[in-house]
């Protein structure tokens, strides 16, 4: 059987080819009809192309034909590297450079980011099927259709995602076809998936768990539906139009339903299987989520980008969790775990910095300098380090404790606070800079501490939202004389995330024009 992810889209069309393999915004295709599209734009790439480029830029975000656009690269047989249209352009820019990036493949929808690429200094050939770009445009052309995907072998990169990176830059990270091809052979042994499921799509595709959505659902010959931002006012009819029987989401997800009165007992009863992943899960969400999808079991999933998508799984069972936050569960099978101590030593006991080996396992960051720190050897294996603190639990699964480090997860999202430490910086009238995180609503926000110039928050926003995706751009700006020090001379950043949680204002405030000085 074919384990790549064209190989899991044959599969759907195999079951379902005049079935909906996608419904979004009022319009559905079949499996034969995105089939078929994505044929005719992964041959006019290559067409239009002197060489197979090492890599294709896919430039999409939820609408219609973004999911032929994703699919169309990776029927080209090349390395697809997911961008993010609503991204800034410079960061943009710097992934397409570090991934080596050949040409592009734009859906209807990307004009905008193409022009703002263009006036980047980007110059990639692109495939923009309404036409007018102002990037070198390749023709698509119905008679360059590929008559089937390219093939790939195992160790091929099958994509590359982009993490926060301490550095102030993001860190590639290469997932291979071998590294999926396990991942989902072990989901199609644990889940019962068919062609009467409708997945629901609420990642960006730049995001890895939108790979989970996309591949058990068309592996499946299931259809796929994104959830645009609108749905969740009104969630539990846009599940009941839908026919919606798979749901996957962050946790957040949970508290802005709940806010809008969706979570009532029964509301989400066409729902059979739920899935949270991206933030720690919380025991009282699970049960208000539980009770609103009766019929569906519950699964809390874990896993950072480095070990393919996700690596553990835990079903929730009401009652059963005495802590507050749900276990993440046990690591996939083939996979061997190690724990370090706080020196970074092998534990002896129960709790430790989480480390897994096996098959899931990236083969390394695009640049190598990244895995200093990051990978380990240890009994002749190579273990990535997560950086998570996990306690064993009674079952044989793991508590999550929380990160060891200066990461942290927003609204899905991980992000280096260093990262957005080094952009802060680079604000005109910045000396230095601090970034914390705030608990709001089931996840966080992110607060700037600044030395320098007092620098008006808007303007604080507007210089950071050209350098970061918009949902880690800190909603809070404080200017200081000075930034506190602990014990050891370092900033204090305990001290300034407790000074930051004080000063939040009610929800609904706007955080962005707060500052204070001192």
């Amino acid at each position: 059987m074919d384990g790549t992810l064209s190989g899991r889209f044959a599969r759907g069309l195999a079951l379902a080819p005049d079935r909906p393999a996608l419904h979004a915004d009022g319009v559905d295709l079949t499996y034969r009809e995105l089939h078929e599209l994505a044929l005719v734009r992964a041959g006019s790439l290559l067409a239009g192309l002197p060489g197979r480029p090492p890599a294709v830029g896919v430039l999409a975000g939820k609408g219609p034909t973004a999911y032929a656009t994703l699919l169309a690269g990776l029927y080209s047989g090349v390395t697809v590297v997911p961008l993010q249209p609503a991204f800034p352009a410079a960061r943009t820019r710097r992934m397409i450079e570090a991934a080596g990036v050949g040409a592009l493949l734009a859906d209807d929808d990307a004009l905008p980011a193409l022009t703002a690429l263009h006036e980047d200094g980007v110059r990639l050939p692109t495939l923009f099927a309404p036409g007018g770009q102002p990037l070198p445009a390749l023709a698509l052309d119905p008679d360059s259709a590929l008559k089937a995907p390219q093939p790939t072998r195992p160790g091929d990169i099958a994509y590359v995602l982009f993490t926060s990176g301490s550095t102030g830059r993001p860190k590639g990270v290469p997932v291979t076809h071998a590294n999926t091809a396990h991942y989902f052979r072990l989901l199609d042994e644990r889940y019962d998936f068919g062609p009467l499921d409708v997945f629901s799509q609420t990642f960006d595709l730049n995001f890895d768990c939108a790979m989970f959505d996309l591949f058990c659902a068309w592996g499946a010959g299931a259809a796929v539906v994104p959830v645009p931002a609108r749905a969740y006012a009104r969630l539990p009819e846009f599940v009941a139009e839908r026919g919606m029987t798979v749901w996957f989401s962050t946790p957040s997800a949970i508290s802005l339903v709940r806010r809008t009165g969706g979570l009532a007992p029964g509301a989400l009863g066409p729902l059979r299987w739920s899935f949270f992943a991206g933030e720690a899960l919380g025991c009282k969400d699970a049960e208000d989520w539980a009770a609103a999808a009766p019929g569906a079991a519950l699964e809390n999933l874990y896993g950072p980008t480095e070990l393919t998508i996700t690596i553990t799984a835990h079903r929730w069972t009401p009652g059963r969790h005495p802590n507050d936050m749900v276990p993440i569960g046990a690591v996939h099978p083939g996979h061997d775990t190690l724990l370090l101590d706080p020196s970074g030593a092998p534990s002896t006991g129960d709790e430790g910095e989480l480390c897994v080996a096996g098959p899931q396992l990236t083969p390394g960051y695009l640049d190598p300098a990244d895995d200093v720190g990051r990978f380990l050897e240890h009994d002749g294996r190579r273990y990535y380090r997560t950086g998570d603190r996990v306690r064993r639990a009674a079952d044989g699964g793991w508590h999550y404790l929380g990160r060891k480090d200066a990461q942290v997860q927003v609204h899905g999202i991980r992000v280096e606070l260093a990262e957005v430490d080094a952009a802060a910086r680079t604000c005109p009238g910045v000396e230095d800079a601090v970034t914390v995180a705030v608990p709001v609503d089931g996840t966080v926000e992110l607060a700037v501490f600044h030395t320098g110039a007092p620098v008006p928050p808007a303007r604080f926003a507007r210089h950071l939202r050209a350098l970061l995706p918009a949902a880690v751009v800190p909603r809070a700006y404080h200017h200081l004389d000075t930034l506190p020090l602990n014990a050891n001379r370092k900033t204090d950043r305990r001290k300034l995330a407790s000074r930051a949680a004080a000063m939040r204002q009610p929800a609904g405030g706007t955080h962005e024009r707060r500052q204070e000085s001192q």
